[in-house]
């Protein structure tokens, strides 16, 4: 079984940053692609960032320039550092993430969620 778990999340003042983390465990063969997507109540869960295994990244235009996505492969971790936070960036932010489990099964991993909430 593979299990992803976000954490930092918090509240913060508009202008400020926080890092939101992602790890990946249990019986993992290979993690491939990482992702953060964000959803507020009532609406849809909308794309934030990616990233490669090898480290390409894509990010969603309503945080180019303020949000950074890292990963460690060897830690199977995933990061997200905001930046320039705005109050409209406040969600919950869910870790999504692809690969091999040791049964040698291709699977997609959703984390429970992390809030962060932006005061204004």
């Amino acid at each position: 079984q593979v299990q992803v778990v976000e954490s930092g999340g918090g509240l913060v003042q508009a202008g400020g940053s926080l890092r939101l983390s992602c790890a990946a465990s249990g019986s993992i063969f290979s993690i491939n692609g990482m992702r953060w997507y964000r959803q507020v109540p009532g609406k849809q869960r909308v794309f934030v960032a990616a990233i490669t295994r090898g480290g390409s990244t894509n990010y969603a235009d309503s945080v180019k320039g303020r949000f950074t996505i890292s990963r460690d492969n060897a830690a199977n971790t995933v990061y997200l550092q905001m930046n320039s936070l705005k109050p409209e960036d406040a969600a919950v932010y869910y870790c999504n993430a692809d690969g091999l489990n040791t049964a040698g099964i291709i699977s997609v991993y959703w984390g429970r969620g992390t809030q962060v909430t932006v005061s204004s």
